[in-house]
């Protein structure tokens, strides 16, 4: 019996931990802090030295929930990148993951050689640690704050941080077992691992990928069970691949890329399952690895790891960034956003765990330096990276509607989705907006009655409205719906004191009014420039700054932009995007 109740005691305190995790997240969205900073620091006080005093040091355990969870993640980011809007992206994005993450490693390794007297070998080893932009920060701070990036600057943010931690991992591992004095092999076989374990990442990935998609179209599974499919699936091939000495973490994000980007049965349910697993994986990952931590010992060399952390944000990051991305042409402030983007997370910490593992004689040093970079990364810059965005010119000024949008997939097709809204007064649908090329109304809620198209007529404030959408476009309608929507302003004249046709050549316009554009879009059209800076998904109300002029789009036709409104800012009236050109 008193086992039975010590089960108990540890299902209760394991729910209150997530319980608790849960509450942290409503408190991080009131005060706009990160919220996987206040996951990591809900753990510290759950932790010996905090008021929870629960004392944790199982660091096989961690590593094992670590590697599940960032596997989980990558997984989840895959899902989210669509090949067409990275196109371009790749190579400077790869590069800046393979060669920025041994530039980074090798200039931090320089800072802790002088501010910890490490040797140079044990420095590489904690500059490796830390070098890797942490995926779980990335796409959870861009995604779930709101904040949308011109394409090319989010697209090379997404692709670098899910594709290097497989190189961080790998030199961590490498230099780990040589300080061990295990058989690690010289320089050429460290490379011939390297390349297998990339080359078998991506093949396995591949593979995996397409795997996963073929069981998700074969198979008519109960209801619900298609998502955990696709997850189970992919952590599967994360163990397969490591099993055959490739990069699992690799492997798992190129099937999430592979899955989004081709036709599959039931993509909303698993999308939907795959965000709370995501959320919930992040976390599991970041309470264990703050209960990890004792906050006594952090203290102990809190301002030399301060100092490289400093360091590692204002020198190594910004060198190897520009060096990676200068030959790709990128601008300045699109090289200093992704500079400043270079977030540190879970990740450091979890690659920390491996030389704890091993029992190496610093191995404590290099977890505690690790975690003081983390808190102040996710301090620094994850508390001011919407103000960089800004700041920089890399965000485009459009606000989510706030719309609830129901989805349901459509069995035994895979082309279109099920949506519906509730009609909220006010909204653009109701002021005669037209839906988007090949959407069509399906049926309308109406006072407890449903209505076929033809009988419900013209919709009606609090009705509850069923289309039709192609896979991936019900993004687009959630403007139509929402009360207060930016659509209202394009009947107003705020919205531009002329109307262009969508196809006006940008080069001309900039000649005739003498404004400045990128020299890229030269010869490109208005309508080009706005598929640009959002993701081929423009929206009436989207608005882009041309030095002195404001661009906004009054109206679409087949999902493409047809009309722009033209703007002149008047005397101290603040430009969108900081009056930056595009």
């Amino acid at each position: 019996m008193e086992h039975l109740h010590a089960i108990d005691w540890r299902l209760l305190g394991g729910a209150l931990l997530i319980l608790a995790g849960i509450a942290s997240s409503l408190l991080a969205r009131r005060f706009g802090a990160p919220l996987l900073l206040v996951f990591l620091l809900l753990g510290l006080l759950l932790g010996e030295d905090g008021p929870g005093g629960i004392r944790y040091s199982d660091t096989r355990f961690t590593y094992l929930v670590g590697a599940l969870a960032l596997a989980v993640i990558l997984f989840d980011g895959g899902l989210r990148t669509r090949a067409a809007h990275v196109r371009g992206s790749v190579k400077p994005a790869v590069l800046l993951a393979t060669a920025g993450v041994v530039i980074t490693a090798a200039l931090t390794a320089f800072a802790a050689v002088h501010l910890l007297a490490l040797p140079w070998l044990e420095a590489l080893l904690l500059g490796t640690i830390v070098a890797s932009t942490d995926a779980a920060a990335v796409f959870f701070l861009l995604r779930t704050g709101g904040l949308h990036l011109e394409r090319r600057t989010g697209a090379t943010l997404e692709i670098e941080s899910g594709s290097n931690d497989p190189v961080a991992v790998f030199f961590t591992i490498a230099l780990t077992t040589w300080l061990a004095g295990a058989e690690a092999g010289g320089p050429l076989a460290l490379s011939l691992r390297l390349v297998w374990a990339m080359a078998a990442g991506l093949a396995l990935g591949y593979a995996g990928g397409r795997a996963i998609v073929w069981a998700l179209n074969k198979y008519a599974l109960p209801s619900g069970l298609h998502p955990w499919l696709a997850l189970s699936g992919a952590v599967a091939l994360f163990a397969l691949t490591n099993l055959f000495g490739g990069s699992g973490y690799l492997a798992v994000y190129l099937a999430g890329i592979v899955v989004a980007n081709r036709p599959a049965r039931a993509r909303g349910e698993v999308l939907a399952v795959q965000d709370a697993a995501t959320w919930f994986a992040q976390l599991v990952m970041f309470l264990l690895l703050g209960l990890l931590a004792t906050p006594s010992r952090l203290l102990e060399v809190l301002w030399p790891a301060l100092g490289v952390a400093a360091f590692l944000m204002f020198v190594a990051r910004p060198v190897a960034v520009l060096a990676c991305l200068l030959p790709f042409r990128y601008r300045a402030g699109e090289i200093a956003f992704i500079a400043w983007t270079g977030l540190r997370g879970a990740v450091g910490i979890f690659l920390a765990s491996i030389p704890l593992l091993a029992e190496l004689p610093n191995a404590a040093l290099y977890f505690n330096v690790a975690f003081v970079v983390v808190l102040a990364s996710l301090v620094v810059q994850g508390w001011t990276l919407r103000l960089a965005a800004h700041r920089l010119g890399v965000a485009v000024p459009r606000a989510d509607p706030d719309t609830r949008r129901i989805q349901l997939d459509l069995p035994g097709q895979l082309d279109y989705d099920m949506v519906g809204y509730r009609i909220a007064p006010g909204c653009a649908a109701l002021r005669g907006a037209p839906l988007p090329g090949r959407v069509r109304l399906v049926m309308v809620v109406r006072e407890g009655r449903v209505l076929l198209p033809d009988e419900a007529g013209t919709l009606q404030a609090g009705d509850y409205a069923y289309f039709l959408a192609p896979v991936g476009q019900a993004p687009r309608l959630d403007w139509l719906f929402a009360e207060g929507s930016d659509a209202r302003l394009a009947e107003q004249d705020l919205f531009g004191s002329f109307t262009l046709p969508g196809d006006v050549p940008l080069g001309e316009l900039a000649k005739f009014y003498g404004l400045p554009i990128p020299p890229r879009f030269a010869h490109a059209t208005a309508a080009q420039l706005f598929d640009e800076r959002f993701d081929e998904q423009p929206q009436i109300g989207d608005r882009l700054a041309l030095g002195k002029a404001v661009l906004v789009v009054r109206s679409l036709k087949d999902e493409r932009v047809a009309q722009v409104g033209l703007k002149f800012a008047g005397v101290g009236e603040r430009l969108i995007a900081g009056g930056k050109p595009s």
